[in-house]
């Protein structure tokens, strides 16, 4: 069975859940061959096995940290070099899209950036996007060399399927080239404890209703009952309510969690384009003709100030 590179997107080691999901894609179309770039491979290594890695290409070079994404380019270069893969499968993250297409270029590939869902086809794989906003599903297939393709967070269930796993060292040449861009200084972002928008399984994202600042509380009580993201709509980044690296839309964040919850959302063009793709959605407004309620599986018509803090109690009375 053809080879398949998996990037692995990890924290000094700690596999982050993106990666797991690839693997467990990548078994659909091959064997993953995951590519760890930086430290603690070896214990990456146990969990990349578990889901499914038959070995995994390590490599740590100082620049990998020191320099923006060109060296990690150079590395995944190598490793598609030494295997012929069947596909490289890479998160869609801002990171993995930039690292894809660059790869892409490289090799003189197509890619597929998005991907929902993946399937083996007579002529290579066979990538499911949502386009025009999610109005429409597409399946496409690269027809020039080995296919790149970048995947949505929680577009599949990591699925356990214990494998070898073997460390082998992958010998990485880092170009003169790739270091045009130096990174000076790093700020770590504050913790709040909740999970990463873009990876949440539930996200519950407040509006232009939420009428300002000092109610996102009210949001947030609900998304920490239910172990949640919190998300917020343009209007309400704009009215600097919340934070812009908790915008969902076209113009922030793209998110597909298993429950979405929008309260005080109109639903514009905007705002869908970033969540249409979540697989239950339940919509929270005082208007019944908001836009909003044409994609919803579940609507509440309602005040969010009334509806959200009951939906809070009774989610914390459940949990006991």
């Amino acid at each position: 069975m053809a080879e398949v590179l998996v990037y692995v997107d990890h924290v000094d080691g700690a596999v982050r859940k993106p990666t797991l999901e690839l693997l467990t894609l990548a078994r659909r179309i091959g064997e993953p061959v995951a590519v760890h770039l930086g430290a603690n491979a070896e214990e990456a290594a146990k969990v990349l096995a578990e889901h499914g890695a038959v070995k995994v290409l390590a490599a740590d070079a100082p620049e990998f940290a020191e320099y923006l994404v060109a060296p990690k380019v150079d590395a995944l270069q190598a490793a598609y070099d030494a295997v012929s893969p069947a596909a490289v499968l890479l998160p869609s993250s801002a990171e993995g899209k930039e690292i894809g297409a660059r790869l892409a270029v490289r090799i003189g590939s197509g890619i597929i950036t998005d991907a929902v869902d993946l399937e083996a086809g007579a002529e290579g794989p066979v990538a499911t996007q949502s386009v025009f906003a999610a109005s429409y599903s597409t399946k496409s297939r690269v027809s020039k060399g080995t296919p790149v393709i970048t995947v949505k967070p929680n577009s599949a269930a990591p699925e356990a399927a214990p494998a070898a796993g073997t460390v082998e060292q992958l010998a990485v040449t880092i170009a003169d080239s790739s270091k045009g861009t130096k990174i000076v200084s790093r700020t770590p972002r504050e913790s709040t404890g909740r999970p990463e928008l873009t990876e949440a399984a539930i996200v519950v994202s407040g509006g232009r209703g939420v009428n300002g600042a000092e109610n996102f509380p009210v949001i947030e009580a609900l998304a920490d009952s239910l172990g949640a993201a919190v998300g917020a709509s343009r209007a309400a980044v704009d009215a600097g309510w919340y934070p812009h690296t908790n915008q969902v839309g076209q113009t922030g964040k793209s998110v597909s969690p298993q429950l979405y919850i929008a309260a005080g959302i109109s639903g514009a063009i905007q705002h869908r384009a970033g969540m249409q793709t979540s697989k239950t959605i339940v919509a929270i407004n005082k208007d019944a003709e908001a836009p909003i309620f044409d994609l919803v599986d579940y609507g509440v018509v309602g005040d969010l100030f009334e509806v959200v803090p009951a939906l809070t109690d009774e989610v914390k009375t459940r949990k006991g």
